[in-house]
């Protein structure tokens, strides 16, 4: 391990056991402070994040993953709004879950703690600088971020502006610390820093996500890919499907919860396809599909066995038509990643079905993927979705940025 490494996890241990006592109002405060630092040192930020926009084209990047790295004022100001959101949540630490009498008379009850240090992986996303640091910070935690080198500039303003803030306030700066070393070698270190770091949350592709779970000593909530299906049931309003569809498809495409795979009932491919292709070609989205599909629509082109649990990130869509719901949860569950997956129905049994047969965070019953989000949940933000079952699943809010002790009240009980 190098001496920098482990001179941050010192730093964070130092910083956790202030973080840990501070009160609702001093949170806030940093947290309202922290936004008008973004919203002051703004120039800043969008010049940072130039010089990585601009190395980005150099290097190809593809472009949904350019909009990824993107800031510009509109999003640095949704960034602040984001933080002044979970200044306005419930602060969960210090809620007593439960509270009950033994016959012996000791009073044993659960307190909800925080976690204590946060690692984050991510890759070139700048806003989850700040979102993970509000967050950790309304917890409790303090957080230690290791981002893509794509966005480098853009996160070491971000982090600047927040350790500002803290120092504003009189508290430790080191509440957030960026590792600015991003070679793999770094990263793979900081996954076995087990002794400073309490939970390690990878948010990023699935190459990222299987790296960590494969190398980290340090226990892992998994932030997934997203393979997200919506299928399209027989007795589906036609016009409400191709509005859900064309919006999760088109409305942000290098985004997790984006529609990546269409499953359609034979009995409707005939007259949805076509107007369905035809709304999808004002974005020129490419459809890949089986034969039945290709057969309404000679457009599509055919699908391979990997394009069903592909996460495409771009203007691409497989599809496939399946002969009723068994078939289509079947395949759903067979090639999803555990994300959020839609029904567009107006049978009620259907839809009941689809919700509890589905395994994935969220399901969704005509509305689409796009709303599985933090800030759309109401959390003033996130820090990733969760894909796994063990302690959190779906969007992470505050909530599961925390963990729970026992707490015990006696009059001199002791055991026999």
């Amino acid at each position: 391990m190098s001496i920098a490494l482990e001179q941050i996890g010192e730093n964070a241990k130092k910083a956790e056991t202030v973080l840990r006592i501070l009160s609702s109002n001093q949170k806030n405060k940093v947290l309202i402070t922290a936004a008008d630092c973004l919203m002051a040192n703004i120039e800043q930020l969008l010049k940072a994040n130039v010089s990585d926009i601009e190395q980005a084209k150099k290097n190809q990047m593809p472009p949904a993953l350019i909009d990824r790295l993107m800031l510009t004022e509109d999003r640095v100001a949704q960034m602040a709004e984001g933080l002044r959101q979970i200044a306005g949540l419930e602060d969960p630490i210090g809620e007593v879950l439960s509270m009950k009498q033994r016959p012996n008379g000791l009073m044993i009850g659960q307190r909800r703690v925080p976690l204590g240090v946060i690692g984050i992986i991510y890759e070139s996303r700048p806003n989850v600088t700040a979102d993970a640091f509000g967050l950790c910070f309304k917890a409790g935690n303090v957080v230690i971020l290791r981002g893509g080198k794509d966005a480098l500039h853009s996160n070491q303003a971000i982090t600047i502006a927040l350790r500002e803030a803290l120092v504003n306030c009189e508290l430790p700066a080191d509440a957030i610390q960026l590792i600015t070393d991003t070679s793999h070698e770094t990263a793979e270190a900081f996954m076995c820093l087990n002794q400073y770091v309490d939970v390690l949350i990878p948010r990023g592709g699935a190459g990222l996500i299987r790296t960590v779970v494969e190398h980290a000593t340090i226990p892992v909530i998994e932030t997934g890919t997203g393979n997200c299906h919506i299928y399209v049931d027989e007795t589906a309003d036609l016009d409400m499907a191709v509005n859900i569809i064309f919006n999760a498809k088109t409305q942000r495409i290098g985004v997790c919860n984006a529609c990546e795979s269409l499953v359609v009932h034979e009995k409707i491919k005939d007259a949805l396809l076509p107007k369905l292709v035809e709304r999808l070609n004002e974005k020129q989205v490419e459809l890949r599909g089986d034969k039945q599909s290709q057969n309404v629509c000679h457009s599509i082109v055919p699908a391979t066995e990997e394009d069903w649990g592909k996460e495409y990130l771009d203007y691409i869509l497989s599809v496939k038509i399946v002969s009723d719901i068994d078939e289509a949860i079947a395949h759903i569950n067979k090639y999803n990643t555990g994300h959020s997956e839609a029904i567009i129905t107006k049978d009620y049994d259907h839809s009941r079905k689809f919700l509890d047969e589905i395994d994935a965070a969220a399901v969704y019953v005509n509305a689409s993927t796009r709303f599985t989000d933090g800030f759309e949940f109401g959390f003033g933000g996130e820090i990733g979705i969760s894909t796994q079952k063990l302690h959190a699943r779906g969007p992470m809010g505050l909530k599961e940025l925390t963990s729970t002790k026992y707490i015990i009240y006696g009059n001199g009980q002791v055991r026999s």
